[in-house]
């Protein structure tokens, strides 16, 4: 085996990680745009928060979903 190529399981482990690292950076994003929208337009209303970071979670789970799927 050659050093260019790999392991299907370090490949696999490799997207994984790349896809928790996108729903955090994505889920922290959605959680800080809520806070923001709660804070200046919601009178401090903590829903606003909590829509923020599952629409960013639910964002990075399907983009992980896909790129998952490609070896099927």
């Amino acid at each position: 085996m050659s050093i260019n190529e790999s392991f299907v399981e370090d490949k696999i482990g490799r997207r994984l990680d790349r896809c928790v690292s996108d729903a955090v950076v994505k889920g922290c994003g959605g959680l800080i745009v809520g806070l923001a929208m709660s804070v200046f337009f919601f009178k401090r209303r903590p829903w606003p928060a909590f829509l923020g970071t599952g629409f960013g979670t639910g964002i990075a789970y399907r983009t992980c979903e896909k790129e998952v799927n490609l070896f099927k």
